[in-house]
C-alpha cells in the first residue's frame, strides 16, 4: 500500500477534496447549534415587595426553527454558537443573549457581562 506524501494530503484538504473522515475547521465562538422551538418571554427581575418580575414585551420571540425567530410579527434570524445567541437579522438584530441552561438565556451587555434582563421559555410553540 503506497502512502500519500504530507505536501498531496495538505493539498487534498486545501482544495476540498479531503476524505469524508476530516472534520470541518472550528467556529470562532463555539459549535453552531439551536435553541428549542417555542416563545421566549423576558423579563427584569422584580423586588420583594412587588412583582416576581417586570416583562418586557418588546423583547419576546418565539423560535420558529433552525435559525429564525419572530418578534413584534417580524421574522428573523439568529446565531448560537457556543453559548451566545446573536439576533443576526429582524426586529431584535444586534441582541446578544448567553445561553445558561437549554431555555434560559441572559441579555449580554456591552461590557460582555451577563446583564438583569432573562429570557425563559414559557410555551413550546
Amino acid at each position: 500500500m503506497k502512502r500519500a506524501s504530507l505536501p498531496v494530503v495538505l493539498l487534498a484538504i486545501l482544495s476540498g477534496c479531503a476524505s469524508a473522515d476530516t472534520a470541518p475547521p472550528p467556529v470562532a465562538g463555539g459549535p453552531i447549534s439551536t435553541m428549542p422551538l417555542g416563545t421566549y418571554t423576558c423579563e427584569m427581575a422584580g423586588d420583594a415587595g412587588g412583582l416576581v418580575g417586570r416583562p418586557l414585551p418588546e423583547y419576546e420571540f418565539r423560535i420558529v426553527n433552525a435559525s429564525s425567530y419572530k418578534a413584534g410579527g417580524i421574522r428573523g434570524s439568529y446565531l448560537l454558537t457556543g453559548r451566545y445567541l446573536t439576533m443576526t437579522g429582524g426586529k431584535l438584530r444586534g441582541l446578544k443573549l448567553h445561553r445558561l441552561e437549554d431555555t434560559f438565556l441572559r441579555k449580554v451587555e456591552a461590557d460582555g457581562s451577563d446583564g438583569e434582563m432573562r429570557c425563559v421559555r414559557s410555551s413550546r410553540r
